[in-house]
């Protein structure tokens, strides 16, 4: 039997689901840190805002995604997510320096091999079948590889830091290679977002519902999925390889509306092994249900 350590972490290897099951303190490596302590005042309004996100999510959402946000619930759903700081889910930014350019000789390097070998932590805010809210803390240059969101709408909020983000949407009607391992997709997004910055919103067939997140400083998102992963549902998390332009070119597809830099063919992977993720645990309010 696994341990509960274990399933944790697989878990979390594949993104959202259930993190919150393993209990303990983070490593000292990790890029972001939780506030143990604030004042009462402080605490009554980040309370506030967690628990109307919770409130607002929890009226709004179901757990077949149907019918889909409206774009007023969209509207306020960003606004509260704009208004919202590390200290308001327990967290405080991490402002060091990760060493890089630091020296490259005793305690120095072993100090920066530690901090480059950092997983990605996965910290569960709130989880049921219609929702998730939960953050992503990130060390420089590590990675989440594209992946996509079935049926679902994801709300990211960059707490701290700086992310680029690559997406894409599936070109529809559904165009497949020559070899049928490959699906045409169009270029959606590709941008740095820095905090602070405006939440960003992705759709089930628009937005770039398919994306990939590297991390250019130690950064953390905090997110909202609806509807949750669910396989049984036909959400299943699906990783994709990527291979722009000179690769559709040569594929023969006809595309009218637009230039070859605007597509790529996405093929589906396995869960890559690298992707090092770990389960952190979340400090901050506590929302009522």
């Amino acid at each position: 039997m696994l341990s509960k350590f274990q399933i944790a972490v697989d878990k979390a290897r594949m993104l959202f689901l259930g993190a919150r099951k393993t209990q303990g303190s983070l490593s000292p490596f990790t890029q972001c840190s939780f506030s143990s302590s604030a004042n009462m005042v402080e605490h009554q309004s980040s309370s506030s805002k967690v628990q109307a996100l919770y409130e607002l999510c929890k009226s709004t959402f179901s757990s077949s995604g149907l019918p889909p946000p409206s774009s007023a619930v969209v509207q306020k759903i960003c606004s509260l997510l704009d208004s919202i700081s590390p200290a308001d889910v327990g967290m405080k930014e991490e402002t060091s320096d990760d060493d890089r350019g630091h020296g490259i000789f005793g305690l120095q390097r072993l100090s920066r091999v530690a901090k480059w070998s950092q997983p990605i932590t996965y910290t569960d805010v709130y989880e049921c079948d219609s929702f998730t809210i939960c953050i992503f803390c990130f060390p420089t240059s590590s990675v989440i590889p594209l992946h996509d969101h079935p049926g679902m709408t994801v709300f990211s909020k960059v707490l701290y830091g700086s992310l680029h983000v690559k997406a894409y949407d599936w070109v529809e009607p559904a165009v497949l290679s020559k070899n049928k391992d490959e699906r045409l997709a169009k270029f959606a997004v590709d941008k740095v977002l820095t905090a602070p910055c405006g939440t960003s919103v992705l759709y089930p067939n628009a937005g770039g519902n398919l994306h990939c997140f590297t991390a250019l400083t130690p950064c953390a998102v905090l997110d909202i999925l609806t509807p949750t992963y669910n396989e049984q549902a036909g959400r299943k998390c699906t990783y994709y390889h990527d291979y722009p332009d000179s690769t559709l070119s040569a594929s023969g597809a006809e595309v009218k509306d637009g230039g070859t830099d605007e597509y790529a063919w996405l093929s589906e992977i396995e869960t890559p092994e690298d992707l090092y993720m770990r389960p952190g645990q979340y400090t901050g309010p506590a929302i009522r249900e």
